[in-house]
């Protein structure tokens, strides 16, 4: 089996800034990878979406968990107003 078979790659040209080429150099640099290498992973990671959606679900769990802490401090609150005003006139 020749080489360039085993490796069943292609090769793809884009356009980019300056600015944008030196930040992939950078990055592939830091993480000790090659720029190709860096894109492949960069693009096979876990879509923005569904990160977008754990976090929606999150935050509608905080909200919600908010709002029962929030009416749980306001029934406490009262209840503590209401002992106080009994035993002040009690006095």
């Amino acid at each position: 089996m020749k080489q360039a078979e085993a490796a069943k790659t292609e090769r793809i040209t884009i356009l980019s800034t300056p600015q944008f080429k030196e930040f992939l150099q950078k990055e592939a640099k830091d993480a000790g990878i090659s720029v190709s290498q860096l894109v492949r992973q960069r693009c096979e990671m876990k879509s923005s979406n569904e990160d977008e959606e754990i976090l929606t679900a999150l935050i509608a769990e905080v909200q919600e968990s908010t709002k029962k802490a929030q009416a749980s401090l306001e029934q406490g609150l009262a209840e503590a107003t209401a002992t106080l005003a009994e035993l002040r006139g009690q006095k």
